[in-house]
């Protein structure tokens, strides 16, 4: 680009206009055209897109020279080459994170949920209260993203696209605003507190009339800067939730202190009559103050979960073709990039190596401390730390979606799945908001009746005596910090309400491959057709099998084939003399897979298949089956066998720890599709109530649906694209941390980590989790009902009733962070 070319749009500049139109991209002044390209590009800038600068391959299109008028600043984020970074595709919608500014409580997540899912083209809205964050789904044919974010803006929310750093600074302001009205009422409230209770006991002695209202005046002057400055937040909320013509927890609170201050000036002007500005001052104080604590626990949780993009490096080592290395961002690697990881360094983005050998500690992902062994075609994930050796990796996945990046949606994506205790507090919560403002005025209405002078303030104690805060709090803040909690343990959620679901299971079904075992395989032994040469055989398996993504597959690998071929060097194998030759490469066409059964494919013309003997051997040959009892994998040329082979697994190091401990309290029944001899030898010590071996993907399915149809609640474990149906069907799925994609698209957990003892964990927590949530419910509930007969009767003070209030928020918020040290 020209010096004198505009850095936006990169058309030349008039020579009336050089320098005329600058600002700030970058760290460095640009120069721009025309006041449009000025104002997209500040636009850009202000909105936390400057990266767009930093990475864009030609210029944008020239501005509008009126833009000025008529840009609305949110429509940047309806440019694609914005939005790559941040949007998500699902099928023909999108979906984003949004960083939310200004959310107080839960009845600000309400709100924004109701509000949005009101709009056409919407087509999911999740508010995380915890987290300030919310996954939004819409259909970009119906509704554009800056029309997303002008309605939240419309009702006192600023949206913007979720970045680690971004929410990270988010959050700074929001404290540094909390800290600033938190100080100011403190201070007052304690100046005022000094001022009117030593009138109310009469420490200054007998005080002359004109004097005592000089101290109404003295505390009037003070509380003011607390109701206008301090309480705004409290205002805010409730103007909010009215222009959406609804109510929510800040309405009556907002009612009350607007009221008590207005009488208070009343009071004042006309010398007659109570003040309580003191009750006003610490009523914004604690309120603020349990928000606060409130805000830091969020944060908390959040950090756990939310911010696991904090590990992955800014930068990358980039290997070039002609072999020299450079600096980059991360987010600048693209799928088939090489990067270099050093010793000690933390690898940038997820890939395959290529080359090196080095431990990796996976512990940020899964929980589990020991370092894992990486080398040649071992898959690594960034954020991951290389502790002792070089690695060269091959770049799989782009930083949008790298597995942390991954992660994190999908921590958002499993609270829009609020489980029914939530969805029952929240609608309770509601309606309590408008019986309260009705019990309010009902109250007013009697005692106003009755005649008492205290009309007004036992209305007012009504009101700030059963804000519902805490109940809008019992159930999101117990869910994020166990959601935090589990992701620490390497544990992920997919459905929050999976956990309230997992309290209810009484039976496990559990895969055999790979989920009870290894899944490390090897062939133990081997039989070959009359005038099949063992090598040819093996070069044939090994081709198909290099195909599938099947854990059997491992066993055939070209080290491990050779290795147990020599192993089984006697009149079953026809082993080669030359170990160390190089294996025939065969190319493999028309290649399928059949879940369950086993793969297929064309060989130089000619048709293979390899599986269980159901699956590829011709009926014909079935009578030659028992020539090979404990053989469980086939390999057939159009149904006549030419290798048999018997691959066999050991068990997971702590399955049976993690199996007699489920066994306690649970059903455990194995599902498999070996065969029910090796089924039978595997599971002979361990406790498990029902061992099925040979079965298809349909037979395990009808297997759990019977489970069901019984009565049984039904938990079900596994790993492969076979288990994909039956996990489905179950009431929870879990995929263990080595299983293919497919089994985790149609799990509800994934194990991110290695160890089947996450399971136990898993229960455990769900339980305390129910626990914590029937504890927040039944204490925010609970003190309602108690409070409002003695805020009715005139008995409780409105003093009284702001701790009263303020100790009930902090008591659930507290009660649930208990989750996170267990």
């Amino acid at each position: 680009m020209a010096k004198h070319d505009c850095y936006h749009c990169g058309l030349p500049i008039a020579g009336s206009d050089d320098g005329k139109f600058t600002t700030v991209i970058l760290g460095q002044q640009r120069d721009m055209c025309c006041p449009g390209c000025l104002a997209v590009a500040e636009a850009i800038v202000t909105n936390g897109l400057e990266d767009y600068y930093q990475f864009r391959t030609e210029p944008a299109q020239k501005s509008d020279d009126g833009i000025l008028e008529t840009l609305d600043k949110l429509k940047v984020y309806d440019d694609p080459s914005l939005q790559e970074e941040f949007v998500f595709e699902e099928g023909q919608d999108k979906q984003i994170q949004l960083t939310l500014e200004g959310i107080t409580c839960a009845a600000c997540g309400w709100l924004i949920e109701k509000q949005l899912s009101k709009v056409e083209g919407i087509k999911q809205v999740a508010v995380n209260v915890q987290e300030r964050r919310a996954l939004v789904t819409w259909s970009p044919f119906q509704i554009k993203l800056s029309q997303i974010l002008s309605t939240l803006k419309r009702i006192g929310y600023v949206g913007s696209p979720f970045h680690p750093d971004e929410h990270e600074a988010s959050y700074k302001r929001e404290q540094k605003t909390f800290l600033k009205k938190l100080g100011l009422a403190g201070i007052m409230t304690m100046q005022v507190m000094m001022l009117m209770t030593g009138l109310y006991f009469d420490w200054f002695g007998a005080i002359e009339l004109e004097t005592r209202q000089y101290f109404y005046w003295v505390a009037l002057t003070l509380t003011t800067p607390v109701v206008l400055y301090s309480g705004s937040t409290f205002y805010v909320g409730a103007a909010n939730a009215l222009s959406a013509r609804t109510v929510n927890m800040d309405v009556p609170v907002t009612l009350a202190i607007f009221g008590t201050y207005i009488a208070g000036i009343r009071s004042t002007v006309l010398e007659q009559g109570e003040v309580y500005f003191e009750s006003i001052c610490m009523f914004i104080f604690l309120l603020l103050l349990s928000r606060f604590l409130e805000h830091r626990s969020r944060h908390r949780a959040a950090q756990i979960s939310a911010n696991m993009m904090q590990y992955v490096p800014v930068s990358a080592t980039k290997l070039l073709p002609d072999g020299s290395l450079t600096e980059c961002l991360a987010k600048q690697l693209r799928i088939d990039d090489v990067v270099l990881v050093k010793p000690g360094e933390t690898i940038p983005i997820d890939g395959v190596v290529i080359e090196g050998n080095a431990a990796v500690d996976e512990s940020m992902l899964t929980g589990e401390f020991n370092p894992v062994r990486k080398s040649n075609n071992s898959t690594v994930y960034g954020g991951t730390v290389c502790q002792d050796g070089s690695l060269t990796i091959k770049v799989t996945q782009t930083l949008k979606n790298a597995l942390v990046n991954q992660i994190v949606r999908l921590q958002a994506s499993a609270m829009a799945n609020k489980p029914k205790a939530a969805q029952i507090a929240d609608n309770f919560s509601r309606y309590f908001v408008t019986a309260v403002l009705l019990i309010s005025a009902l109250t007013y209405g009697f005692w106003a009746y009755q005649g008492s002078d205290d009309a007004f303030w036992i209305t007012i104690s009504v009101l700030v005596a059963t804000c519902p805060c805490a109940l809008g709090l019992a159930t999101p803040s117990a869910l994020t910090c166990a959601m935090a909690k589990l992701n620490k343990q390497g544990i992920l959620l997919k459905r929050a309400d999976a956990l309230e679901q997992i309290t209810d299971i009484d039976t496990i079904a559990l895969d055999k491959t790979g989920t009870l075992t290894q899944g490390k395989f090897t062939i133990s032994n081997a039989w070959y057709a009359d005038g099949v040469d063992s090598d040819s055989a093996l070069s044939i398996a090994r081709a198909l099998e290099s195909r599938s993504e099947h854990p059997i597959a491992k066993a055939f690998s070209h080290n491990k084939a050779f290795s147990a071929n020599k192993a089984l060097g006697d009149s079953n194998v026809h082993s080669t003399d030359n170990d160390t030759s190089r294996p025939t490469i065969h190319n493999v066409v028309n290649f399928t897979v059949t879940p369950g059964g086993g793969i297929s494919g064309e060989i130089n013309d000619t048709l293979f298949s390899m599986g269980s003997a159901q699956f590829c051997v011709h009926e014909s040959q079935q009578k030659l089956l028992k020539d090979y009892p404990s053989a469980n994998v086939f390999l057939t040329v159009k149904g006549r066998i030419m290798a048999a082979f018997e691959v066999s697994d050991t068990l997971r190091e702590d399955t049976q720890e993690t199996l007699n401990i489920l066994a306690k309290s649970h059903t455990l029944a194995v599902l498999s599709g070996d065969t029910q001899q090796n089924v039978d030898a595997l599971t002979a010590s361990l406790p498990i109530s029902t061992a099925k071996g040979g079965l298809t993907p349909e037979q395990k399915y009808d297997a759990v649906q019977a489970m069901q149809q019984s009565g049984a609640k039904v938990m079900m474990m596994g790993d492969g694209i076979n288990d994909a149906p039956v996990l489905a069907s179950a009431d929870v799925a879990i995929a263990v941390g080595n299983a293919t994609d497919v089994a985790k698209t149609a799990a509800d957990v994934i194990l991110l980590g290695d160890q089947l003892l996450s399971v136990p964990e898993l229960i455990k927590t769900a339980h305390q989790v129910k626990q914590k949530i029937r504890q927040n419910i039944g204490w925010s509930v609970g003190y309602n009902v108690l409070i409002l007969p003695f805020a009715v009767s005139g008995l409780l003070s409105p003093w009284m009733a702001v701790v009263g209030m303020s100790l009930s928020s902090i008591i659930v918020v507290t009660n649930s962070t208990r989750l996170l040290s267990k």
